[in-house]
């Protein structure tokens, strides 16, 4: 099942992505020579107004090849042929359309499960942010310098940047009124695995794994399921919050039992010594549901979350808080899709829909901000070449500019190897 979904997100991917591309070749006179699904071998084509239509055997990637898009052909209907910024449209349109999809499914999802307003829903007697004037029932509209328009933003900002132990800005409205404040979160040093859960009565589910917690070098990921630890089975959230309250850790290993996916895996963690920071305050994470007009507003800023966590993660790779083998490619994809399918479907087809159609919109998102990076073969590398020739109103060397983005596409085909190889290498 999960090979046959993820074919079907990578398909639908694909074609509104290239769509794109042949939509604005179309509308700027450019001949289409070919418009694909797939690579390889054809498996079904036919030909309609000048463009090959086909179906490949390799069931991922896909193509708009444009006449004289990688030489110099300047010919009526070449790619070149076209105006600078008609061109410049036509290579934009590809990740563009990613983030129209996106919108798309997020409205779906909104318009299912609601949007999780970013609501402080308690205030810790006696905290430094208590004392510097937030209460219960106020918004957040940015924290520490992060906007925040989902109670999500504030879960992935500090799970994926942390929080600091230095000064801290909080801007929020209260009453409709926009207030800010600034505090020190108290903080402390502690033996920590590095993990957040859900402390309810279903399963006992990883909510995130914290990046270089002990969580994460052990192999386990968010969406597990721990189900013992040290001998002691675990049934539900509440149990695992009263396991941890009543065995504080000092650093002895503790041996784990848990599921990832359809496995039963085990694996023995060494908490660590972390400084945890304390922000005094909860905030919410349940959905309300909106209306017509809620749902453009929420879905719009539904996309807006997960391009901004796909921006944060490839910061984070830049700056060598993650690496390379933390990233994952169609293999991993596919697993993640399956796990998220498997996880979701016990609790309805509701809930299976809104979590599916979000891998959608991240998947897109993801992709969308990725062809945008300036990176040789990528649309956004194409662009730099394009906004260059706008700007000197010549092009630059044509074959110079055709052997760097081949160069560029044979790195990230290595790369694409690489991660598959040590995605497979994880699912054993």
């Amino acid at each position: 099942m999960s090979i046959l979904l993820a074919l079907l997100i990578f398909s639908v991917l694909v074609l509104f992505h290239e769509f794109g591309h042949f939509l604005f070749a179309k509308l700027n006179h450019i001949t289409v020579l070919e418009f694909s699904l797939g690579m390889g071998p054809k498996l079904f084509s036919f030909e309609k107004g000048g463009t090959l239509y086909c179906l490949k055997i390799l069931p991922f990637g896909g193509s708009c090849m444009m006449q004289g898009e990688d030489g110099e052909d300047e010919s009526e209907g070449s790619f070149n042929a076209a105006p600078v910024w008609g061109r410049i449209s036509v290579v934009a349109a590809g990740p563009v359309f990613n983030f129209i999809l996106a919108f798309l499914f997020a409205m779906m999802v909104v318009g299912i499960s609601g949007f999780d307003r970013p609501t402080v829903t308690g205030v810790e007697e006696g905290s430094a942010v208590e004392a510097a004037g937030l209460r219960a029932g106020d918004q957040i509209t940015k924290f520490d310098g992060y906007g925040v328009s989902l109670g999500r933003d504030l879960y992935m900002y500090m799970n994926l940047v942390g929080v600091s132990d230095g000064q801290v800005q909080v801007e929020y409205l209260r009453d409709g009124v926009k207030q800010s404040l600034s505090y020190v979160p108290d903080s402390e040093e502690r033996y920590m695995l590095g993990f957040n859960y859900y402390a309810d009565d279903q399963e006992p589910l990883i909510a995130s794994v914290s990046l270089g917690g002990a969580m994460a070098e052990a192999g386990v990921k968010s969406g597990d399921v721990i189900l013992e630890l040290d001998g002691t089975v675990i049934n539900t959230g509440a149990e695992l919050e009263k396991y941890m309250a009543d065995h504080p850790m000092d650093g002895s290993v503790i041996h784990m039992v848990y599921k990832q996916g359809n496995k039963i895996k085990e694996a023995d963690v060494t908490p660590s010594v972390q400084k945890a920071v304390n922000i005094g305050f909860s905030y919410n994470m349940a959905y309300e549901k909106v209306g017509a007009l809620g749902i453009f507003r929420h879905g719009f800023e539904e996309v807006k979350y997960w391009v901004k966590t796909t921006v944060l993660s490839l910061r984070m790779l830049v700056t060598g808080k993650v690496g390379i083998n933390d990233m994952s490619g169609p293999v991993g994809i596919v697993s993640t899709i399956g796990d998220t399918y498997e996880q979701s479907k016990s609790y309805g087809a509701a809930v299976t829909l809104a979590s599916m159609l979000e891998l959608v919109i991240l998947l897109s998102a993801n992709l969308g901000v990725m062809n945008l990076l300036p990176i040789p073969a990528l649309d956004g590398g194409r662009l730099i070449f394009l906004l260059v020739e706008a700007i000197r109103r010549k092009p630059v060397n044509r074959e110079l500019e055709g052997k760097i983005h081949f160069a560029g596409f044979a790195l990230l085909m290595l790369l694409i190897v690489y991660v598959s190889v040590h995605d497979i290498v994880k699912l054993f």
